[in-house]
């Protein structure tokens, strides 16, 4: 259990807005003053105490919209992000573990796919394919498994000719021993790093597919989909546009600094095991 008392402050900071973020998200049906699609007044009406962060380009409550938004938008990049993760990972493991041809057709087939733009290939799928929830996941959560394969393999590569490794294989141990109680343990640390940089692109890419229409359809809500609603207020210095673009940026920031304290701790904690 780590230590509060020991958080740099910039962590600190990030773990406080992280859990907010998410607590809004979980709890979203229960916080929000009104329903998603309701409408509650004018078109873009300012701030006010009725309507905390005004209204949008429909009349509906903005507090509302972001709040469903993003209960949303963290659903389907963490589902995205858990599939990329357990795809990449464990396909990763497994090419370095068995080598030979499996390692090399695998390979280059990531190879083929990462030559491919992501968005412009999601762009392609989606346009064919319905933008139901499922298939967003399906479509992000593949798309970035290729990233997460690539650091997968090359961290197992190295562990995997280390003596502990070839210990167990001596003692005959499986496959799947090799990868889940050998490898996977030894190689936390980056992979957890890894986790909150691809949450982010997760996040990223469903907004960058909202904005331009291919990701969450309306009237489901998410960041994305918000900032693209209401864009041409900015021309008349309405902000219903960039207090998504904002939520979005902080959530960014926020959890891009707990990975990074995480790995710091975790790495000076294998640091210390192994002096000692």
């Amino acid at each position: 259990m780590p230590d509060l008392k020991t958080i740099p402050i910039g962590a600190a900071i990030g773990l406080f807005l992280t859990v907010v973020l998410v607590f809004s998200a979980v709890f979203a049906q229960v916080l929000a003053p009104y329903g998603l699609s309701q409408i509650v007044g004018d078109v873009w009406e300012p701030m006010s105490a009725e309507h905390w962060l005004g209204t949008d380009n429909l009349g509906r409550d903005l507090l509302s919209r972001m709040l469903y938004g993003a209960q949303t938008t963290m659903l389907i990049a963490g589902l995205a992000t858990a599939l990329s993760f357990s795809l990449g990972a464990i396909l990763g493991f497994t090419a370095a573990v068995i080598g030979g041809w499996f390692d090399m057709i695998l390979s280059r087939l990531v190879d083929l796919l990462m030559s491919i733009p992501t968005l412009i290939f999601g762009l392609v799928v989606l346009s064919v394919l319905p933008s139901t929830v499922l298939t967003l996941i399906l479509v992000m959560g593949i798309l970035d498994s290729t990233r997460v394969y690539r650091l997968s393999r090359a961290v197992a590569v190295d562990i995997n000719v280390m003596d502990f490794v070839e210990a167990a294989k001596l003692r005959g141990e499986g496959r799947g021993w090799i990868i889940f109680r050998e490898i996977l343990p030894n190689a936390l640390s980056p992979l957890v790093s890894e986790l909150g940089l691809r949450f982010i692109f997760a996040v990223l890419f469903l907004s960058a597919l909202s904005f331009l229409g291919l990701g969450v359809q309306p009237p489901e809500a998410d960041w994305g989909g918000m900032v693209r609603e209401n864009k041409e207020g900015i021309v008349f210095g309405i902000p219903a546009a960039l207090i998504p673009a904002a939520a979005i940026a902080v959530l960014a920031i926020s959890v891009n600094l707990v990975a990074d304290w995480i790995l710091n701790r975790t790495t000076s904690l294998k640091g210390g095991r192994g002096n000692g």
